[in-house]
């Protein structure tokens, strides 16, 4: 959520800055600012809306002059989003700018100090305390300053910061909110991820929590929070940056989703080797493995959702117990950590607030903590004990589709990894998954190419009010992540129900005309599910289906069927969440609704 763009060096700062803001657009905004040194004092400009406005305001940026400037899109927390709320926030004079991305949770504390102190405030966030504090303490030295509120500030913050008496220099500070520096022969920048800054340079720093960055044209340094100077190395981002860009697609989720045989090639290909699964990141021995007594994932959103189906394949593959936790509910349970338990973090972005926070308390009972994650360098790919990336490259869409994907993968790997070492499946058996795996990107290609069937039909519901998705075992894994890509990017109310809790309630919802999808891939579950079908279709539910080729007697029951090709009954997920996907985004698309950016939502929570 948020973002950050900061410069300085020899170009005009502002274009950069907002073409840099433009990069980040897909963390999610409502407002949007920029604040630029002009040779005399700092000037800014900022408006409510999207970043369109920001630019027909400063004309592209030329009436800003100046070469030393931050930027921020605001997505808020504190306060409704207005001109006023927009970052960058003054202190009192105006010669301290700050944009803030996270969370003074004791901001109302402060702020009652500071008025106190005869300060006024203008607007209703926390990240204007944060102005006024710097004033406070400011006696000169900047970096002492910026120590100083650091020791007085709880909660998440990544910080840009400049000072009119150091028109020279830009400050950054970070702790619990992502943030990168990145370093080019045109000047320095700091950002709250890659894309804002490839267009200029590859090579970038990762910042770690409560470390200050100084940036003058020519030069970058580190600091910890006693201001002793830090030796950084920096990381070469291997990607392009035509990666980030539609590439003639009209929405960043319709080329992520056409990006998924690619995605899971890449996933795969570098763990299959002579026949066997080689996942060298994991950093366990064969010893290790059989000695694992149960498995904690945690994850938020569509990211649970894999771990919910990673459940099921964990424990029919390699008989270890698992538990799937919500990462913002993982803390709060006071869970139970036992000796020989493996925790895996799943997270695209590596930086999710709540699994990051999960991820800490899990190491510090001493629980060995994998993350599974596809930026590289993210937070939660530094502080896990091991990481296994997904290498999906960079997802622009809030709502995902490849990274999800490449998660199930991971999974599916590291299930069938354990299960072998456990001597819980046969040579002959693993050898069959390892073929299964290897088709997946053409069958999940093939399936993408049906596009045009489901956008007929999909048009057919761009009116409908309620949407129920119903399956079983697995079924109910594809069932929660289809029902959320419906809801997110349609705005269309729709639940996701365990087919048999049906005729515990729910089935009296059930009316003339609503719309169920139902998934039938598991085969043993299949008659069962089938019957769940007949009691709503009996009800007068519109039925969409989708199940595995063969099964036509579906079509006695389900007005529309989807039938996928043959797969393995674990890795049914990877082929059934595509016609799901396909669906929303035609929902969305025939609504007229912005498919990439949808209201209210952020690609990377970075806050609790």
């Amino acid at each position: 959520m948020c973002g950050i763009v900061g410069y300085i060096g020899e170009q005009q700062a502002a274009p950069i800055l907002l073409d840099g803001l433009s990069k980040l657009e897909y963390r999610g905004y409502d407002s949007a600012g920029i604040a630029v040194y002009n040779g005399t004092d700092i000037e800014m400009v900022k408006s409510m809306g999207r970043l369109k406005v920001l630019d027909e305001l400063t004309h592209g940026g030329s009436t800003l002059p100046g070469t030393a400037g931050i930027g921020h899109t605001r997505w808020a927390t504190h306060g409704s989003p207005s001109d006023i709320n927009a970052h960058p926030h003054f202190n009192r004079d105006g010669s301290i700018v700050v944009v803030h991305n996270g969370i003074i949770e004791n901001y109302l504390k402060l702020r009652k100090k500071l008025e106190n102190k005869g300060y006024e405030f203008v607007s209703e966030t926390d990240t204007e305390v944060i102005a006024h504090l710097l004033d406070y303490y400011y006696k000169g030295d900047p970096l002492e300053a910026i120590v100083k509120i650091m020791h007085r500030m709880e909660g998440s913050y990544a910080l840009g910061i400049m000072f009119q008496e150091h028109p020279k220099q830009v400050y950054a500070v970070r702790k619990d909110s992502p943030l990168i520096v990145g370093k080019s022969q045109v000047g320095n920048f700091i950002a709250s991820d890659v894309p804002a800054v490839l267009k200029y340079t590859r090579s970038v720093y990762f910042i770690e929590n409560e470390e200050i960055v100084r940036m003058t044209n020519d030069s970058v340094e580190f600091f910890n929070v006693d201001e002793e100077v830090l030796e950084k190395t920096p990381t070469t981002i291997e990607w392009d940056i035509s990666a980030a860009e539609k590439g003639g697609y009209e929405f960043f989720m319709l080329k992520e989703m056409y990006e998924q045989p690619k995605a899971v090639t890449d996933t795969l290909s570098p763990r299959l080797k002579d026949g066997d699964i080689v996942i060298e990141e994991l950093g366990m021995t064969d010893e290790e493995i059989r000695a694992i007594k149960k498995i904690y994932i945690i994850a938020c959103g569509s990211a649970y959702h894999t771990g919910v189906t990673a459940k099921y394949v964990f424990e029919g593959l390699a008989r270890i117990p698992v538990e799937v936790d919500l990462a913002s509910e993982f803390r709060y349970r006071n869970p139970i950590f036992e000796p020989n338990t493996l925790a895996v973090i799943v997270s695209q972005s590596g930086e999710t607030a709540d699994s990051l926070a999960a991820l800490r308390e899990a190491k510090s009972h001493g629980i060995k903590v994998l993350g599974i994650v596809n930026v590289v360098g993210s937070s939660i790919a530094r502080e896990a004990d091991n990481v296994m990336y997904t290498w999906a490259g960079p997802e622009i869409a809030v709502a995902t589709t490849k990274a999800y994907s490449t998660q199930l993968i991971a999974h599916y790997l590291l299930a069938m990894k354990f299960a072998k070492v456990r001597g819980e499946i046969s040579e002959e058996v693993f050898q069959e998954m390892i073929e299964d795996l290897k088709r997946l990107p053409a069958q999940i290609e093939l399936l993408l190419a049906n596009k045009e069937r489901i956008q007929r039909f999909a048009n057919r519901y761009l009116a409908t009010e309620h949407v129920f998705f119903i399956g079983r075992g697995i079924d109910y894994a594809i069932s929660m992540e289809g029902s959320l890509k419906l809801k997110e990017i349609s705005y269309i109310h729709s639940e996701a129900y365990a087919a048999g809790e049906l005729k515990h309630g729910t089935i009296s919802l059930i009316e003339e005309g609503t719309l169920v999808s139902a998934v039938l891939t598991q085969e043993e579950l299949y008659k069962k599910t089938l019957s769940n079908v007949q009691e709503v279709k009996t009800r007068g539910a519109f039925v969409l289906a989708v199940t595995n080729a063969g099964n036509i007697e579906i079509e006695k029951s389900a007005d529309y069927v989807i039938y996928l090709p043959k797969t393995n009954k674990y890795f049914a997920n990877s082929l059934a969440i595509i016609p799901l996907q396909l669906f929303s985004y035609y929902v969305s698309l025939g609504k007229g609704l912005d498919v990439d950016k949808p209201r209210n939502l952020a690609k990377s929570v970075t806050v609790e």
